[in-house]
Parts: structure tokens; C-alpha cells; sequence
């Protein structure tokens, strides 16, 4: 039985130099380590509320932090000044679910069970559509009642959208 010889790894000054860099990036990484999650400790202790969930926590009359998603969205919608609009994508987002409208949007369905009056009319899509209009009996009430608001809709659009666009997480 013959024997196969070792092979010999190739000498590469640039892999060698890349191996001792990785090492060093790990050393320095567990030095400052430490470091980080003091100043992320800091950080939290020194800024306000962390989540928006807590920024809710300070705007909800309970302060109960284990609310449902659909109260949470609720509670935002009821925020909303008269006169304004706001959107189903912005209300996730200031809930800390960017991407959730849809969410949102069947929250928003479930207006009529919630415990006090939610002004859902207030809600739109990104462009200003109504697009739930069709969950009013007659799907007119909703403009209706952003009319009465001083809010000018035409075609089923809001107009002046932008102007009248209010932000959560910016006003909250």
C-alpha cells in the first residue's frame, strides 16, 4: 500500500495577511463589545420611550402595555385631529410595523366593536383614495363625514391630500 505525501498549503502572503486581519477585527469586536452595551444601556435609560407601543403607553388613558394590535391602531385613529387624514401605511409605521396597511386596514373593519367611538372615516390610502368607503351603509356616509369636517373629496379622493396629511410618528 503506497502511501500518498502530505501536500503542503501553498504559502499566500494575502491570505495569511487576511486571516491575522479577521483575527485582529475579533479581538478589537470583543474589546469594544462591552462597550456597546453600555452606551445601548445609556442610551435606553436616557432617551424616552423606546417602542412606539410605549409612546402609545403615555397617549392611552389605561397606560396598559399589553394591548392588541387592533386597540393600538384604534387608539392612533382616535388621535387624529379633525379636519385631517391620515393613512393606513403611516398608522403601522407609527406603530413600529412598516409594511402592515393591510393590518391596519382590517383593524379599521373592526371599528364597530371597539369599546369607544373610533373616527375610521379619518383613515385613508397612501394617495388619498377612500378605498374604505364600501364598509359604510351607503358607501356615501364616508365622504359625508369628512365633508362635515371641512374636508374637500372629489371622485373619492381627498383633495389637497398632502396638505391635509397628518403623520403619526411625527405627531405622536
Amino acid at each position: 500500500m503506497a502511501t500518498s505525501p502530505k501536500k503542503s498549503k501553498p504559502t499566500n502572503r494575502k491570505a495569511a495577511a487576511g486571516s491575522t486581519r479577521k483575527a485582529a477585527s475579533k479581538s478589537s469586536a470583543r474589546k469594544t463589545g462591552s462597550s456597546i452595551a453600555a452606551a445601548k444601556k445609556k442610551r435606553a435609560t436616557t432617551k424616552g420611550p423606546a417602542s412606539p407601543r410605549e409612546k402609545l403607553k403615555a397617549v392611552r388613558p389605561s397606560g396598559s402595555k399589553d394591548d392588541s394590535f387592533f386597540d393600538l391602531v384604534h387608539e392612533v385613529a382616535r388621535q387624529i385631529p379633525r379636519g385631517r387624514v391620515t393613512s393606513y401605511g403611516a398608522i403601522g409605521a407609527a406603530l413600529g410595523t412598516r409594511s402592515s396597511a393591510r393590518m391596519v386596514g382590517w383593524a379599521m373593519m373592526a371599528v364597530p366593536y371597539a369599546e369607544k367611538p373610533v373616527p375610521a372615516h379619518r383613515v385613508v390610502n397612501r394617495v388619498g383614495l377612500l378605498t374604505g368607503r364600501h364598509h359604510y351603509h351607503p358607501p356615501e356616509k364616508m365622504q359625508e363625514l369628512l365633508e362635515k369636517e371641512g374636508v374637500v373629496v372629489r371622485d373619492n379622493k381627498v383633495v389637497e391630500f398632502v396638505k391635509l396629511f397628518w403623520d403619526p410618528s411625527k405627531e405622536l
